[in-house]
């Protein structure tokens, strides 16, 4: 992924994401996941497109356990939309119509 979207790790989760003024869109991934390739792309298209409104985060599942069992994330990619802390979407895997489908979700909590 691009300098265009973040790493978070489960030290920084609280402060980065759940603590964040703006929404944020969570992509949760592992380097050996062949569907988290596809969906980089999208997500990296949305936090350029959608630039300072929301934020965009990625995070690698296998380098951080902690927040992954805590959300009960069992599958990847899941993409996890929060705002004012709270979990207020997700989409897991990928499709063509994802990216319509994230960004609709995203500028609805704007």
């Amino acid at each position: 992924m691009s300098e265009a979207v973040p790493a978070v790790t489960d030290s920084d989760f609280e402060a980065e994401v759940l603590r964040s003024q703006k929404p944020v869109l969570v992509d949760f991934w592992a380097a050996w996941c062949g569907p988290c390739r596809m969906i980089a792309p999208v997500v990296e298209s949305l936090a350029t497109e959608l630039g300072e409104k929301v934020k965009v985060v990625k995070m690698d599942v296998d380098a951080n356990p902690k927040t992954q069992m805590q959300l009960d994330i069992r599958s990847i990619p899941t993409v996890d939309i929060f705002k004012d802390g709270r979990p207020e979407a997700r989409a897991v895997g990928y499709s063509p119509a994802i990216k319509g489908q994230l960004r609709q979700k995203l500028e609805a909590l704007l």
